[in-house]
């Protein structure tokens, strides 16, 4: 079996070699999907969130990828499936949606009626579907990438809080330097780099790294700062809702992930540091005075790990 690191390596390595530019935003995607959860792209059009999504899946071998595009006619029964009645047999017969897959990209998740983004709630959260009554469950890799657009808010739906709970991290690409897009350009003169990205690990190596990031040491004096920098949001008057025990939970996952991309077998305080902005910024809803005062949830977790004093 390949080290763990060796394929965390190799897989970073591919998805970069076609999304240029965002080394860091990469590894950060990759050790979210390592550490069991979802991520949500905030970003402009044409910054590459849908390229990402594809190039992790090809960088794959024996993954599935299916995509939705989210629309306000898309109904719940687009994305987990529905049950068809046979005449032949005189039963009905399961066709799955695609949430039934291993990695799957809700592009424009915010374009759906809160009805269809809450059919993605249970299967996010409990790795299951409910479809007719019964229950089907969403075995091995499964990872959601949602894309949302942060400027145009017409026709849209926000995704509400607990939707937005559901999402591991929440990161952006942005947009790259004069020196790397020129660089793409030239990339793609003559072919799409991903059109020629071959699979770099098996999907069984991918499921391997992720029980190896559940066993990364983890100290007590880190599991307890955590539990503090996520604390420090709940009981401040420029925050209305706080981040829960599940954001603990993400940012000791997400660390966990991350150290084995870095090389590590151990958490440091610095990755959590690294990593606690996109865990827990998402998931906090400012009072109407912070927002109309120039806050930002980003800056308040800035200004939060500053604050909060650090294991030695």
């Amino acid at each position: 079996m390949t080290d763990p690191t060796t394929a965390a390596a190799r897989m970073e390595s591919a998805v970069c070699s076609v999304v240029r530019g965002h080394t860091d935003v990469v590894r950060r995607v990759l050790a979210c999907m390592v550490s069991g959860g979802h991520v949500l792209l905030e970003d402009f059009p044409g910054t590459g969130k849908t390229t990402l999504a594809k190039a992790i899946a090809k960088a794959i071998a024996g993954t599935v990828f299916k995509r939705v595009q989210f629309t306000p006619d898309l109904l719940p029964s687009d994305i987990l499936g529905i049950s068809v009645f046979d005449p032949r047999t005189q039963e009905f017969r399961f066709h799955a949606g695609p949430v039934f897959t291993d990695i799957l990209l809700a592009d424009e998740i915010n374009r759906a009626s809160p009805r269809t983004q809450s059919a993605l709630l249970e299967a996010m959260g409990e790795r299951q579907a409910t479809i007719d009554g019964q229950r089907h469950a969403l075995d091995g890799l499964f990872f959601v990438i949602a894309t949302q657009n942060p400027v145009e808010f017409r026709g849209t739906y926000p995704l509400p809080e607990a939707q937005m709970d559901r999402f591991a991290m929440q990161c952006s690409l942005g947009y790259v330097s004069a020196a790397e897009e020129s660089a793409i350009l030239a990339a793609q003169a003559d072919v799409h780099p991903l059109d020629t990205l071959e699979a770099v690990v098996t999907r069984e190596e991918v499921l391997a790294l992720m029980a190896a990031a559940k066993h990364v040491r983890f100290s007590p004096e880190l599991r307890d700062y955590v539990v503090a920098l996520v604390g420090a949001t709940r009981g401040r008057p420029e925050i209305q809702l706080s981040a829960s025990p599940r954001a603990s939970l993400a940012l000791m996952k997400v660390s966990q992930a991350m150290a084995l991309f870095e090389g590590g077998d151990f958490v440091s305080p610095e990755i959590i540091q690294k990593m606690a902005v996109d865990v827990i910024a998402h998931r906090l809803v400012l009072e109407p005075e912070a927002r109309f005062g120039g806050l930002s949830a980003r800056q308040i977790v800035m200004d939060l790990i500053a604050q909060t004093p650090v294991p030695v």
